[in-house]
């Protein structure tokens, strides 16, 4: 409007060398213009807000199109499950002075918990939806609701809580599975799309970037290869598709950085060749069978390199070999470095980590390997994970409610010689009670170092009192269980 009038003062100016007919004549024309104009802006007739459908006889991009072919393969889940709360039964008995005379009072009350989460179908004829663990865990009812409106009950076909994938069935009709694709082909920069259920908000589809490839180290499941992406993903999505713009499923949504509770741009993926790892061996097996090799492994840094005077500045190095192990048997050292595993090249100590935690037990593995500036090739297996189901009970009575097995690959980064890993402690247990939790590694009982479950049981056996040292994390602490 400012074009038009500053146009109005230059004529009106210019009109006193006009005719006064002329000028009346100009006034008409310019004031209709003026008015045609504000009529296109101020116009009070309804104008719609959207975009042409064509550009240049050329149609606007979409994610419509996709969107309807694959949205139907993705499925809200609701789980239900039965928890148990102690609690005092009247505040008077829960003084402490009052205890010391008439006990301990309490009860036992059960609450119903609910959840949401999300799923993807794979398979329509056979009823697989893919979820993650952590959405069913636990759950005495899981409901599975399709896009138009279908519910139906699901069953477990199998869990792993290490990876967090999961797989369920249901008997429903008119299910779509979703095509997969290879997340090894991604790179940062391709544009993606979340479909999930957000809040319980149904069929709710956010688009982004993938920000980063093969995010580990964070702590969030004992196998990490994230695929970070800053596609809006929120409580609910978890277990929802993480496609390209071909509609492929290439991950899993799973975690987000929520500082302040809500999405900050920062979400996890399970890659989708990850998944299909491990949902073969749920299918087979209902769980996953992980082998170990036998080594401790970490990073290899520019110093560590310069002191084994080679010259690879990334991979995987060996810090130690347990003895009779499959590696000791395949002739690896202490102080190798692995540059490749099975073809796939090695820049981090949780790429080997998670290479051989995922390969079923039995299975080939081929390691490239820098030894002495040298590079050569090692070929073994990997064999179960040999864990004591035997409960703590069975050692100490200070150890109820604990199991303890060898160490294997998911805490292969920990630089730790010798200890035995705490594979379960039932909550509420005497061992629970007493502090000690799962996957914390126990180096010493009593002052004594351990180094395999034998020495654990000889050192804890017939003992009043049991002074453990133990690491969790990357922390250190003393537990005394008396």
């Amino acid at each position: 409007m400012t074009y038009f009038i500053s146009q109005a003062h230059l004529l009106a100016a210019d009109s006193a060398n006009l005719s006064q007919s002329n000028f009346l004549w100009l006034r008409r024309v310019l004031l209709s213009g003026v008015l045609v104009m504000c009529g296109v802006f101020w116009s009070p007739a309804p104008l719609s807000a959207a975009l042409p459908m064509v550009v240049d006889g050329q149609p606007l991009p979409s994610l419509a199109p996709m969107l309807e072919r694959i949205e139907g393969s993705v499925v809200n889940i609701s789980t239900e499950s039965e928890v148990r709360v102690r609690r005092g039964a009247d505040p008077f008995f829960d003084d402490p002075f009052f205890n010391r005379f008439f006990g301990k009072r309490s009860y036992d009350q059960k609450r119903k918990r609910q959840g949401l989460g999300s799923g993807v179908v794979f398979d329509a004829d056979s009823g697989l939806i893919l979820t993650n663990a952590h959405v069913i865990q636990g759950a005495d009812k899981i409901t599975v609701t399709l896009q138009n409106g279908q519910e139906a009950l699901a069953k477990v076909i199998g869990a792993d809580k290490d990876s967090d994938v999961a797989v369920i069935q249901v008997d429903l009709q008119g299910l779509k599975a979703i095509p997969l694709g290879d997340s090894d082909a991604l790179r940062v920069g391709d544009f993606v799309v979340a479909i999930g259920n957000p809040f319980g908000l149904r069929q709710t589809v956010t688009s982004g970037i993938v920000s980063a490839l093969g995010r580990s180290g964070l702590g969030i499941e004992n196998y990490e290869d994230f695929i970070q992406t800053d596609a809006s993903i929120n409580p609910g999505n978890s277990g929802g598709a993480l496609v390209n713009l071909r509609g492929e499923l290439i991950g899993i949504n799973t975690a987000i950085v929520a500082p302040s509770g809500g999405n900050v741009g920062i979400g996890f993926s399970i890659p989708i060749n990850m998944v299909v790892q491990i949902k073969r061996q749920l299918l087979e097996y209902g769980a996953v069978q992980r082998g170990r090799l036998g080594v401790r492994i970490q990073d290899l840094t520019p110093e560590l390199a310069e002191a084994f005077g080679i010259d690879a500045r990334r991979g995987a190095v060996i810090t130690r070999v347990n003895k009779d192990s499959m590696a000791d048997s395949a002739g690896l050292r202490a102080g190798d470095v692995v540059v490749r595993a099975n073809g796939k090249e090695i820049t981090k100590g949780a790429e080997l980590h998670n290479i051989i935690g995922l390969l079923p037990i039995g299975e080939r593995l081929t390691l490239n390997v820098v030894r002495d500036g040298e590079l050569t090739t090692v070929a073994t297996t990997v064999k179960n994970i040999d864990q004591d189901a035997t409960v703590g009970a069975s050692m100490n009575s200070r150890l109820s409610g604990a199991t303890f097995g060898v160490l294997g690959n998911q805490l292969a980064e920990t630089a730790v010689e010798g200890g035995i890993l705490v594979t379960d402690v039932e909550r509420s247990s005497p061992a629970w009670n007493a502090g000690l939790r799962k996957n914390d590694i126990i180096v010493s009982a009593n002052r004594k170092t351990i180094a395999d479950l034998d020495t654990f049981r000889m050192a804890v056996s017939q003992q009043s009192v049991l002074r453990l040292y133990i690491i969790r994390g990357s922390g250190a602490l003393f537990l005394l269980l008396q």
